[in-house]
């Protein structure tokens, strides 16, 4: 029986985070009112003109150098003509023999080990708007809002061999657009969409099979139901003898199956030609440097830089930097601490992640600050208050009820570590559970851990743990060792 491979490719939307569109002075912003954001060039009346949006340029740079891209120091928009209600002029403006970004690649991270992803080109370009179906009985709208919303295009070789690394490739970009900032990353609202070609054939064979284009998927989960259903849907018809017909699908979340949209076309379909109204794009090497000067420290770089500098772990560093926030948010801490990076990584990894995900919140939203929670670790440190203790204070912070000192000193919460109250709890203990002590010096060292937690439950949780673990055995002796 032959055995298939399947090969995918994909095209990703990123929607640009500029505030006004590409070729028009209108508002990108989500959720207005149908058509109160499309002025007269979104509506392509007679006689506009586009004006392009340098922020879109200089985002798309941005993307080129982070992936190791060649920019391409002149680039030219053209007219992709088809007709479509939604598309107002009747073409597309896009950029197709001449992108602005032309090569490069990314680093991802497989079952397997990592994978390096070649990437084809990433070109400029206006969105589309949007058929709402379904407002009135037997009636489409249309709303142009989103008519020339800035988009770059990021489209990889195919070079993915199955929905896992479609889904890390995925993953792996919609981190980098966000950390770079130049995209928000927000899949349900469409500004990061991807369209899978998804092709298969015999394993050790080196030829394309045919294929077929997925459109708009807009969350990871659905990416990877996708390319696994069409990949046995070509297997299954290629078994029984039939072909593979080259063409666009959707995929049906309801149904868990990709279904038949138009038969997909190919470039010379559109009629390309350069866009009469829009001067080539000159990029300076000036311009490049610029750019270049006020990207932020790329992930991979931080990540390698965090396991370096700090000594954490390659799994904590990879948390750390999945999100460029809480990176930040890190480093921060880490100053507020006094250096504890390890004990700055355990907290945010464990404390503050779970908190978060019990509250359901981005970690834009953490209601401590980064000055705050460093401090608290620096509390712990110094012996201000133990660890125990520390998680209560912890809590109290994320309540707001006030500053690390100011919690420690309303409620009571001081490290008890001076050694005559030790002492006196420690006899108070001894005395009242005889038995116990007993049962240690004749060997049964358990009982210190039993006794430990009586003298802290006295102590209220508040006696220094070291301190008096070091005070108890010196009282109590060493236990016996009975032959």
């Amino acid at each position: 029986m032959t055995q298939w491979e399947i090969v995918v490719g994909l095209e990703v939307h990123a929607q640009l985070s500029t505030q006004t569109k590409i070729f028009s002075g209108a508002s990108t912003a989500f959720g207005a009112d149908p058509n109160t954001q499309a002025c007269a060039v979104d509506l392509a009346l007679p006689g506009v003109l586009p004006v392009l949006n340098r922020g879109a340029v200089e985002r798309a740079i941005r993307l080129g150098l982070a992936i190791g891209a060649p920019i391409n120091r002149r680039s030219v928009f053209a007219r992709k003509n088809y007709f479509y209600p939604d598309l107002p002029k009747g073409y597309q403006i896009s950029q197709m023999d001449e992108p602005i970004v032309q090569g490069g690649s990314l680093l991802i991270s497989t079952a397997s080990g990592e994978k390096l992803i070649r990437i084809t080109r990433a070109h400029l370009e206006e969105d589309a708007g949007k058929s709402l179906h379904g407002e009135a009985p037997g009636l489409t709208g249309i709303d142009l809002n989103r008519a020339g919303v800035p988009l770059l295009e990021i489209v990889s070789e195919p070079d993915l061999r199955s929905a896992a690394e479609a889904v890390a490739y995925a993953r792996t970009l919609h981190n980098l657009v966000m950390w770079l900032d130049i995209c928000d990353g927000n899949m349900q609202e469409g500004s990061f969409r991807c369209d899978a070609n998804v092709s298969v054939r015999p394993v050790g064979s080196t030829t394309l099979g045919t294929r077929c284009e997925i459109k708009n998927l807009n969350s990871f989960r659905f990416l990877e139901r996708a390319i696994d259903y069409e990949a046995r849907r070509q297997i299954e018809l290629l078994e029984e003898g039939n072909r593979i017909r080259q063409e666009t699908r959707l995929y049906d979340a309801d149904k868990d199956e990709t279904r038949t949209m138009r038969s997909k076309e190919d470039a010379f379909d559109y009629r390309y030609f350069p866009d009469p109204d829009l001067l080539p794009v000159v990029i300076s090497d000036a311009w490049i440097a610029r750019t270049e000067a006020d990207m932020p420290e790329l992930p991979w770089r931080l990540r390698a830089r965090l396991v370096a500098q700090y000594g954490l772990s390659d799994y904590d560093a990879g948390i750390l930097t999945s999100v460029r926030v809480m990176a930040e948010y890190f480093e921060q801490m880490v100053l507020a601490s006094g250096g504890a990076a390890k004990q700055c990584a355990n907290w945010m990894t464990g404390e503050l992640l779970a908190a978060l995900n019990r509250n359901e919140l981005a970690f834009s939203a953490n209601p401590i600050s980064a000055g705050q929670l460093g401090l608290l670790i620096l509390r712990v440190q110094d012996g201000t208050v133990s660890g125990k203790l520390g998680k209560t204070v912890f809590e109290a912070l994320w309540q707001g009820e006030g500053s690390v000192d100011e919690i420690i000193a309303a409620r009571g919460l001081r490290q008890v570590s001076d050694s005559g109250a030790i002492s006196a709890m420690i006899a108070e203990v001894l005395a009242k559970f005889p038995a116990q002590v007993a049962e240690y010096r004749a060997g049964k060292e358990k009982m210190l851990g039993f006794l430990v937690g009586q003298v802290m439950k006295a102590s209220q949780g508040k006696a220094n743990p070291q301190q008096l673990n070091e005070m108890l055995i010196e009282q109590l002796g060493r236990p016996s060792h009975p032959d």
